[in-house]
């Protein structure tokens, strides 16, 4: 009776303490849960906050690389983007390109409910949905703001907030939800691959800048009565310079971030391979000036390095740092190429906005499709993936300008676009704005 009670009582002992055990298990392991979940959203947060600073760079750019009677309405345009865009994104824009729908666009989450089950495409992630929206957010900031600068110094601001709103809310979320939605281009063939927005961020405001530019027309003086080109040169480079600075900071959160979680080892080889594309981009296109031009054009250099981030940022977590050092210096040389040929077709970018966001960010999309560690060709992939980039790039730029042209035409015919020719020669900060960025200079001196 006695060995019984013993057993008895040993046998409970072992399974309390296997219970006990199992229980601080699951303890730990909600730890584990729970701080990873903090990790990755905060993470998310600050690359967020970093993308947001990104805002101020292209002012800086933009402003910096134009004259100083318009430095007033440059601020002013990438303020309200910014505003007009949070707005719309908020409303709509999100429910379109995230939003459980069809294959073209999103129909629910309107509004951005956070309880919500509308945006499933998005549940690879664990981050809320509220810090999925910000992150997205700033994306679209991004692809509206880099239409101002080609359509800088000639175009009227109410126009602007009026294009700003349907980019954000319409235009940019349905190539958003064609490749990261779930939509059909994420489906098409081998699957388009584009990680942190080659295409869908920059491009999609690059080939929108194309169809804006053209629908403006150039600048007045920009070319002569023979119609060669002469060049209107910005008022302030060392400000444009610490706006590529600032855009160069920013990517360490518009690239990584864009994993949507603290994963150290996939966030780091971002963060690598996003730094050398920017610098073998920035070094190519100072040789390429240098040979075009015969000097090493710093203009075209601090382009150079935006064209690297640009080309790398659809490939940054696929490819070795190798292949991206060779896909951000071509970068560097592509953006050269291709203001060099927009200036000759007459197609007026004052800061070379579609060289550096158009046609960089559809050469790193396609460049993807050779240099993937898995399914790029020159690492044994097959056709079927670059095939699918290709198409990819090109139905974004034919979605681009079909609605761009419809969008700017519509403008001009409703509100009108651009400025009068007494208004440009003014500049824009007195006639839009009553205002002069620098009141205690003759503006006229330093234009």
């Amino acid at each position: 009776m006695k060995r019984k009670v013993i057993i008895t009582v040993f046998v409970l002992t072992c399974l309390l303490s296997l219970n006990v055990f199992a229980l601080n298990g699951a303890v730990e392991g909600e730890k584990v849960s729970d701080a990873k979940y903090m990790a990755d959203t905060l993470w998310v947060l600050v690359a967020a906050f970093l993308v947001f600073f990104m805002q101020a760079g292209f002012a800086m750019v933009e402003s910096g690389f134009t004259r100083a009677k318009n430095a007033v309405n440059i601020l002013m345009k990438n303020l309200m983007d910014f505003s007009m865009g949070s707005i719309a994104y908020w409303a709509i824009g999100f429910a379109i390109m995230f939003g459980t729908g069809s294959a073209f666009m999103g129909t629910s989450g309107w509004f951005v409910p956070a309880d919500s089950t509308a945006f499933a495409s998005l549940e690879w992630s664990s981050v809320p949905t509220h810090a999925a929206w910000l992150f997205q957010l700033v994306f679209a900031a991004t692809a509206a703001t880099i239409v101002s600068g080609a359509m800088a110094e000639r175009t009227q601001f109410k126009s602007y907030l009026i294009y700003s709103v349907f980019i954000t809310g319409i235009i940019y979320p349905i190539v958003g939800h064609w490749i990261w939605g779930g939509g059909w281009l994420a489906n098409f063939g081998a699957g388009m691959l584009d990680f942190a927005g080659s295409t869908v961020v920059h491009s999609t405001g690059g080939w929108l800048a194309l169809t804006g530019a053209i629908v403006l027309g150039p600048r007045l003086g920009k070319y002569d009565s023979d119609g060669k080109p002469r060049p209107i040169a910005g008022h302030n480079l060392p400000l444009a310079a610490l706006g590529v600075f600032i855009l160069w900071l920013g990517w360490f959160g518009f690239n990584p971030g864009s994993q949507m979680g603290a994963d150290a080892a996939d966030i780091s080889l971002i963060a690598v391979t996003t730094n050398i594309a920017a610098a073998a981009g920035a070094i190519t296109a100072m040789i390429t000036a240098w040979m075009f031009l015969g000097k090493p054009d710093a203009g075209m250099s601090l382009n150079g390095a935006l064209a690297g981030l640009v080309a790398i940022t659809a490939g940054c977590a696929f490819v070795s740092p190798v292949s991206a050092a060779i896909i951000g210096a071509l970068g560097g040389i592509v953006v050269v190429l291709s203001v060099l040929l927009l200036e000759r077709l007459k197609i007026d970018d004052p800061v070379g906005a579609i060289s550096v966001h158009g046609t960089c960010g559809a050469l790193g999309t396609i460049l993807l499709g050779f240099f993937h560690s898995d399914q790029g060709i020159f690492f044994g992939g097959s056709f079927g993936f670059l095939g699918a980039q290709i198409v990819g790039v090109l139905a974004v730029f034919v979605w681009c300008l079909v609605t761009g042209f419809i969008l700017f035409y519509g403008i001009k015919a409703i509100t009108g676009l651009r400025v009068t020719e007494e208004e440009e020669q003014a500049g824009l900060d007195y006639e839009e704005h009553g205002a002069s960025a620098y009141p205690d200079f003759n503006v006229s001196s330093i234009r």
